[in-house]
């Protein structure tokens, strides 16, 4: 049997170049604009992770937004309504995919409609049908139904109407598809009709399903460990790790070891080893939920940057503040900005400035500075619009 191939070492400085240029953060704008940009930049990252807080502009539109310098609001509204080139659902947390891969999605659908869904397993008949015969009649929001009685929330984040439990259900199935959203105010479609399918498509076999895993991860991520490819998803690793053993016997992944990673394995195709490069006057404010920096071991372990989400921190124990947006310049993430939208005066508010890493060397510091804040001019000019 063949010897394994020792690991390449890696120092950070390559594996953040190598990971900045996946990530399609090297350049100040890879996928051009409109409604195709946000198709192609979904389909790149694999997926753009939605929530529901807006101190700041919510972290779909800022992680779109950072990719595309030109974004407006309505070409995600357009790409998931008009279009249709990227639907919702569940990866780590619910995210915009893109509506190519919808197949890999389809056999979780169809478990959670065969077996439930542990967050909705108060959802009675009665309330399925009675969501379904209003779909049927046409796409609905929560707000269309009206007699619903009130019950005690199964979890802090979840509506007590039992309809608009039904309606989640019915989501997590697959039986229903969001096809648009006004601010955070879902309207409910039947996936079939939304999408134009007489019928659902062929879903994906476990086999293809892990390799979508893997591809989506190399493709978004330049280098990757079982931890990044399945991020949330353990049950997922030992296939995952079958399937990276055979493509290093093929030469297909080359085993790389990052500086200080220790024991943690990694591996990139040939290609994402080529050189790569950031100019180093770019600056991009990002959001906590980037996929930059939502997998906090990975973030601290190539930038050497430990984020802190402190939204649900008492304010006493607060470092960086309520929501905290780190600053990458060039390839070194250097500043956290706790920033506030203040709407109706129309400007951004700095509630906390913190230099991290390179930041703290009082040389350049001045230099640096400039470079942030014409970029927070410009962020401010897309909070406000629209």
């Amino acid at each position: 049997m063949p010897r394994a191939p020792k690991p390449l070492p890696i120092p950070t400085t390559q594996a953040r170049q190598i990971w900045l240029r996946a990530q399609r953060l090297d350049t100040r704008e890879p996928f051009g604009e409109g409604p195709q940009a946000v198709k192609d930049a979904v389909a790149h990252l694999g997926y753009v992770q939605i929530d529901t807080i807006n101190v700041i502009e919510r972290c779909h539109h800022h992680i779109l937004f950072s990719r595309i310098p030109s974004y407006r609001r309505a070409d995600l509204r357009h790409a998931q309504s008009v279009d249709k080139s990227v639907f919702e659902y569940w990866t780590h947390a619910l995210s915009y995919v893109p509506s190519d891969d919808f197949r890999f999605f389809l056999p979780a659908m169809r478990e959670h409609k065969r077996e439930g869904h542990k967050w909705y397993a108060s959802v009675t008949p009665a309330d399925t049908r009675k969501v379904m015969r209003l779909l049927r009649a046409g796409p609905l929001t929560i707000r269309d139904i009206e007699d619903d009685v009130l019950t005690e929330k199964e979890h802090l984040w979840q509506s007590r109407k039992p309809s608009k439990r039904a309606l989640q259900l019915a989501f997590y199935t697959g039986v229903a598809t969001i096809g648009a959203r006004q601010g955070m105010l879902k309207t409910y479609d039947l996936m079939t009709r939304h999408f134009g399918w007489d019928k659902l498509p062929k879903p994906a076999s476990p086999k293809e399903i892990t390799a979508y895993l893997l591809d989506r991860a190399l493709r978004s991520q330049g280098i990757v460990s079982l931890d990044s490819i399945c991020h949330l998803d353990a049950p997922s690793k030992k296939a995952v790790g079958i399937l990276v053993a055979s493509r290093v016997r093929r030469g297909e992944l080359v085993p790389v070891a990052i500086e200080g990673a220790g024991k943690q394995e990694h591996w990139a195709t040939p290609a994402a080893l080529e050189p790569a490069e950031v100019p180093p006057d770019l600056v991009h404010i990002l959001s906590p939920f980037d996929p930059l920096i939502i997998q906090r071991k990975r973030t601290n372990l190539i930038f050497g940057y430990n984020h802190l989400f402190e939204a649900y921190v008492p304010k006493a124990k607060r470092k960086l503040g309520y929501f905290a947006l780190p600053v990458l310049v060039g390839d070194e993430i250097v500043a956290a900005l706790d920033l506030k939208t203040d709407r109706q005066a129309k400007k951004v508010l700095m509630q906390k400035w913190i230099w991290v890493g390179q930041g703290k060397k009082t040389a350049g510091r001045k230099e640096l500075k400039r470079k942030i804040e014409e970029e927070l001019h410009r962020f401010e000019r897309f909070q406000l619009a629209e």
